[in-house]
């Protein structure tokens, strides 16, 4: 989940079907989103939040791409935190359990289980690019510069990749 200072804007990822954005209490600063998930956690087995979907396994070797629309798909959307107006939706091959970043120039970055590594235009939610990494992305990419250059760190199955942004 990631908040834009001075925008309005809420951004989070979710599952189809597995979560229900509707923001039912407003306090101040804060937006209440509640989750459902029709599934029961069995120990000693994988939990998979949507029934026939692939599971996650860190690093795995085996394919990644393998989401269908049959079992659902993941998404990044937008929300006004305080009307909870949807402002964009942005659809992903399979759900996501990456974390988001945004930047003060209006960059989103974040990625998903089947690989992919996003950059969004964080106002409308176009796409911007995107790099297949060849693992999946089940963490939250970070920012940070170094002599004046600004760079975007992420982990992708065993592997840290960085991207030197555009000045």
């Amino acid at each position: 989940m990631a908040g834009q200072p001075g925008r309005h804007k809420l951004v989070f990822t979710l599952v189809q079907s597995a979560h229900r954005p509707d923001v039912r209490q407003r306090l101040e600063g804060y937006a209440s989103i509640p989750r459902k998930e029709n599934t029961t956690y069995v120990p000693g087995r994988n939990f998979v939040p949507v029934p026939g979907a692939p599971g996650p396994r860190i690093g795995r070797t085996t394919p990644i791409n393998n989401w269908t629309d049959a079992v659902g798909n993941g998404a990044t959307i937008a929300l006004d935190p305080n009307t909870g107006e949807h402002k964009w939706t942005f659809k992903q091959y399979d759900v996501t359990d990456s974390g988001i970043l945004t930047t003060a120039t209006d960059l989103l970055f974040t990625g998903g289980r089947e690989g992919y590594f996003y950059a969004l235009d964080a106002v409308t939610g176009t796409e911007l690019w995107k790099a297949s990494l060849g693992g999946q992305i089940v963490n939250g990419p970070i920012t940070y510069a170094i002599d004046g250059q600004q760079y975007v760190a992420i982990i992708s199955g065993n592997s840290l990749v960085t991207f030197r942004l555009k000045q």
